[in-house]
């Protein structure tokens, strides 16, 4: 607990903060990098038996990380994150850590060196909570690990938190962390944020150095962010982007990221015409349509969008079976290894692509040349492709997962687009749902400038920590 003129932050008022309001905290002096970190431990240790979003917690490392955040504080300089806490999804290497992606069998692969990411979030004076869970391999898009648990949604328990950093999303959302990273191959940081009510950024192929995540598909794979506010993503984005020469698909600008400048009277907002024909739930459409007509100055003139050339099952599934073909290879010895098998399912999938050619293969990689056509052809005529991050909600634990989880999210990572991911609104069974706007690629900023304002405009943020 911290005091300042007599006014008082205890741990449950530090968890509802998000980044930007615990960066203002820490500056005011109303709160300390070492009391930031205790409130989060302690929901760490009283939540998490219940939601399963973490896999390694080391408190006496994170208390002196925030030591040393507060020393800094004192003497200066100070970092950008100086003292905020952040969760980490578990396919990411951390210094002295396991980088298991959801595998016993990788226990003993302890990181001898920081990921990009990771370094760039140290250099920031950020305070690692520790790693979160995922699907097996990073390969699904519900984090049901049958090795590390299932991670619960903090809305209701008895649903899944979505995949594959569904982890990160439930860090988040139930007050265990104010911020976290994940990876997005497909829509593994959207697709949870949907399902969990959190913010999410997948940003522009390359633009956040992927170097020392545990690859999925590389040509599809970006480092993501989970969090409370857009400000939150902007903020983090600043941090972590940036031309890494060790990363051969690092993104080097010629100019800045695209400033935010759209004006609402000039904004092409793109939107599907029949989102019920490729697969979404009419309790999404209702609300999605709701959001639209809340959001009539936001988004400017409305165009629809013909998508009949876009087969969306076809083009997610090609995305995975270059995940699937790659993390054959990457997961060689995992497979091998008799004393720690992997799941049933987890092998059939990586046994599909075995089942498959060369052709097959070079089939399905020249879908991505396709998407990268079709989003130059889509960006010729509006600014912004506006859909739902989800075909449907978060679904019960032992239900079976829903193929067309991706199908919404697969366009922007197949044509290497940035996507933003926001609340929206609130399903007829109480569960959140997301609203996702795609752009060109390097629109990031106003990308995120457009969805802070519609984010506004809806107010269907719900009320963080979800579940306390």
């Amino acid at each position: 607990m911290t005091e300042v003129d007599g006014e008082m932050l205890g741990p449950e008022a530090l968890r509802r903060g998000g980044v930007w309001q615990c960066l203002h905290w820490l500056a005011s002096g109303r709160t300390t990098p070492e009391a930031l970190a205790e409130a989060f431990l302690d929901a760490i240790e009283r939540r998490d038996p219940a939601l399963h979003a973490f896999v390694d917690v080391r408190p006496g490392i994170v208390r002196d990380q925030a030591a040393s955040a507060a020393r800094r504080r004192r003497e200066g300089p100070i970092g950008r994150l100086d003292g905020i806490p952040v969760a980490v999804k578990d396919n990411f290497d951390v210094a002295g850590y396991p980088t298991r992606c959801g595998l016993p069998s990788r226990e003993d692969h302890v990181a001898r060196d920081d990921a990009h990411a990771i370094g760039r979030l140290r250099a920031a004076g950020a305070v690692l909570l520790g790693k979160t869970n995922l699907d097996e391999g990073a390969l699904g898009a519900a984090t049901r690990n049958p090795h590390f648990g299932t991670t619960r949604n903090p809305f209701d328990l008895n649903r899944v938190a979505g995949g594959s950093s569904g982890g990160s999303a439930a860090a988040v959302a139930s007050g265990m962390a104010p911020v976290a990273i994940g990876s997005d191959t497909l829509g593994s940081v959207r697709i949870p944020a949907s399902y969990c009510g959190v913010f999410a950024l997948k940003p522009t192929h390359g633009e956040i150095s992927a170097r020392g995540l545990l690859p999925a598909a590389r040509r599809l794979d970006a480092v993501g962010i989970l969090a409370r506010s857009v400000g939150d993503l902007v903020v983090m984005l600043q941090v972590l982007a940036g031309y890494d020469a060790d990363d051969p698909r690092s993104r080097r600008r010629r100019v800045a990221l695209q400033p935010p400048d759209w004006n609402p009277n000039q904004l092409r907002c793109g939107v599907l015409p029949d989102l019920a024909a490729i697969g979404v739930e009419a309790a999404v459409i209702e609300v999605f349509e709701s959001a639209l007509a809340k959001l009539e100055r936001e988004l400017g003139e409305r165009q629809p969008l013909d998508f009949s050339d876009w087969p969306f099952q076809k083009m997610r599934r090609a995305g995975l079976l270059l995940m699937e073909a790659e993390m054959r290879n990457t997961f060689a010895a995992d497979l091998a290894d008799a004393s720690h098998p992997v799941s049933d399912d987890f092998r059939k999938m990586l046994d599909f692509a075995a089942g498959k050619s060369a052709s097959d293969y070079v089939a399905a990689d020249r879908m991505l040349d396709f998407a990268v056509l079709k989003a130059r052809r889509v960006f010729s005529r509006v600014d912004v492709l506006v859909l739902p991050t989800t075909p449907q909600g978060a679904f019960p634990i032992d239900a079976p997962v829903p193929a067309s989880q991706a199908d919404l999210t697969a366009f922007a990572s197949l044509s290497a687009c940035p996507a933003v991911s926001i609340p929206m609104g609130t399903l007829p069974d109480g569960m959140p749902i997301g609203m996702q706007f795609v752009g060109a690629p390097g629109s990031d900023l106003r990308l995120l400038e457009l969805a802070e304002a519609c984010a506004s405009a809806l107010d269907a943020v719900p009320a963080y920590p979800v579940g306390a």
